[in-house]
């Protein structure tokens, strides 16, 4: 386990609108206003489109993170997650999940990551910065080459 005790920076209510780019949206909003760190509570929106991790295959290792990817077409979403600035490439790196229904199959459901999406009428995004007492973001994104290189989160200055 790891934890940082964090304190809330400024508050803010992203409202994305029909046909925009939801991450390229959220990135440019937090580059707007030097939002370096921080999480969405829950946001609420439809999607257009959006493209999840997952699969129809068998898994080869269920243990290992699946990397493949699925496209779903007209959503009501729910979702949340962090921002974090990752070190290496020197940006931010938004960790989103959402719970999503397909309006045309009676709201059968996904729940997965969110790697992109296009926003269909709204997307409604509060946004909570996170600040550090320290020099530099309060949160991270860092890979871990043991952990399959799975992107994680750290604080501050840890490693």
């Amino acid at each position: 386990m790891r934890y940082a005790q964090v304190h809330s920076g400024r508050r803010f209510v992203l409202a994305l609108d029909h046909g925009e780019d939801l991450l390229e949206g959220i990135t440019r909003f937090c580059a707007d206003q030097d939002v370096r760190a921080g999480y969405i509570p829950t946001f609420v929106g439809g999607l257009r489109s959006a493209r999840l991790v997952g699969t129809c295959e068998p898994l080869t290792d269920p243990e290992a993170p699946l990397w493949e990817e699925i496209t779903v077409e007209t959503l009501e979403a729910l979702g949340g997650g962090t921002l974090a600035w990752d070190t290496e490439k020197d940006c931010l790196a938004p960790h989103i999940h959402v719970a999503a229904g397909i309006k045309g199959k009676s709201a059968e459901g996904r729940v997965s990551h969110l790697l992109g999406a296009t926003v269909q009428f709204i997307c409604e995004i509060p946004i909570v910065e996170v600040v550090s007492n320290t020099e530099g973001p309060a949160l991270t994104r860092r890979r871990n080459a043991d952990l399959y290189d799975v992107p994680l989160l750290g604080f501050g200055t840890d490693h």
